[in-house]
């Protein structure tokens, strides 16, 4: 990526090593980038750097403004793309350099350019009123809706004296209805750039990768090619909700049957996950969701209320495994907290009674739930292909609190129904001729633990109640 025409023509030359897919597509003028693909592709964290070094070249040229980091939906900064920003560029030290980067900013030291973090959703708007936008890159971005698509396209527009406003995205394929896929593959603009990158064209792909992509093989064959080979996520015979939901927009209605309200907490590596949906129709619609890892017991009641509006004035229903937690939360700011009970095979008359209703609606406010009811299914014979009747593993994260929902929203009715990495060339301050490479992330897993199961209560019992 050397400039002979640049004003930085006669600067030392900065030696990069990056995935040789993401070079050939940076070789080619266009407004428009497409990276898609499975796990441990390398994909982010090679945009990432090239986020930096676009910064950089810009802010050498005069330009100012900001670069647009976004994602469908963004909380907080902890959900969006900046640390992986901040490890880039301090992986290269003459980059590094050029920086100011603090806990929750990055920018030039020059001061004309600046990172913005943003959610399509909610957040755009306030960036487009006071900050001239010079680029965007939208990672995770398969559940973006056709709403932010059109509402982001036209911010991305500014240019100048050798250089435009480029527009990079980034995502996993799940479905080929989403909106993403049919506005930049399906119907791929002229002036767009599609690149598939995974695993295998990863120079760096980690042997800790490796083994679980050769597990997932193994013991996952159904989910394999969407999860590690960039394919859409098919929905089978093994699904179990297939056919059964829809995402689209939505608002509960004055005779509509709810909220009722869900909430699991979270053990080990799941989330601590809350739902509120309601009944209308004779469907189960899902309005909005909030779960987050390692949430603290008494941080809860703020967190959800924060993400569900109205959730602290009406009745929700926990796990009974943990009354010492419902009993605090009482305390902490939901007053209406009740425990749930469970017994053996909660799950399946849970998932029963959810498919016996006449579909399930999921607001595109809920990404994780409507991402679950899509991996959601059951076991597969790994050597015949038959699907079992067993439900393959735990019911999954957010997706988790449907269990809960499922029995209570029953029993409260009453109703019965069952290659070498390439080198990319940049015009730079000073001579660092040594790549550095940013070794991947290990993480050991902690091992789960059997929850503790609580007897069964009669039906008789419960339908005198």
């Amino acid at each position: 990526m050397s400039c002979s025409s640049s004003p930085l023509a006669l600067m030392p030359i900065a030696r990069i090593e990056e995935l040789p897919l993401l070079t050939r597509n940076f070789a080619r003028p266009a407004r428009t980038r497409v990276f898609k693909g499975g796990r441990g592709s390398g994909k982010t964290r090679g945009l990432a750097k090239r986020a930096g070094l676009r910064v950089y070249q810009l802010a050498e040229m005069g330009v100012e403004g900001v670069f647009l980091a976004s994602r469908e939906h963004l909380n907080s900064l902890d959900e969006s793309s900046m640390e992986e920003i901040k490890a880039a560029i301090r992986s290269e030290p003459w980059l590094a350099d050029y920086f100011d980067i603090g806990e929750k900013y990055i920018r030039t030291k020059n001061r004309r350019i600046s990172f913005a973090f943003a959610g399509l959703r909610h957040n755009l708007d306030s960036i487009k009123s006071k900050a001239r936008i010079i680029g965007n890159w939208t990672d995770e971005a398969e559940n973006v809706s056709e709403v932010a698509w059109r509402k982001l396209i036209p911010t991305i527009r500014e240019e100048g004296d050798g250089w435009i406003a480029e527009n990079w995205i980034s995502y996993n394929p799940e479905s080929e209805e989403s909106a993403t896929h049919r506005r930049f593959v399906k119907n791929t603009p002229d002036d767009c750039i599609v690149t598939t990158v995974n695993w295998q064209d990863n120079p760096w792909f980690p042997d800790v990768l490796n083994r679980q992509r050769l597990e997932d093989q193994r013991l996952r064959p159904e989910t394999y090619d969407h999860v590690w080979e960039g394919a859409f996520l098919t929905l089978t015979e093994a699904q179990v909700f297939a056919g059964k939901f829809v995402v689209q927009e939505f608002e509960p209605g004055p005779d509509w049957d709810g909220p009722y309200q869900g909430l699991d907490f979270g053990f080990s590596q799941d989330p601590t996950a809350a739902v509120s949906c309601w009944i209308y129709d004779g469907k189960l619609w899902i309005r909005h969701e909030a779960g987050r890892t390692k949430l603290e017991l008494d941080e809860t009641p703020e967190f959800i209320t924060s993400r569900i509006p109205g959730f602290a004035e009406h009745v929700a229903r926990a796990d009974n495994a943990r009354p010492e937690s419902i009993s605090l939360l009482r305390r902490y700011g939901l007053p209406r907290v009740q425990p749930v009970e469970k017994w053996k095979g909660s799950v399946e008359d849970g998932v029963a009674y959810i498919k016996s209703l006449g579909g399930v609606v999921i607001h595109p406010d809920c990404q994780q739930t409507a991402r679950e009811f899509r991996l959601y299914s059951y076991k597969v014979d790994r050597l015949t292909g038959d699907v079992k009747p067993d439900i393959f593993g735990d019911w999954p994260q957010i997706a988790g609190d449907y269990r809960v929902r499922g029995v209570a929203v029953h029993q409260m009715t009453a109703v019965t129904r069952p290659e070498s990495p390439e080198i990319v060339l940049i015009d730079a301050p000073h001579d660092w001729s040594d790549p550095v490479v940013v070794p991947e992330d290990q993480a050991d897993d902690e091992p789960e633990q059997e929850e503790p199961k609580p007897q069964r209560r009669s039906r008789k019992k419960a339908s005198e109640e």
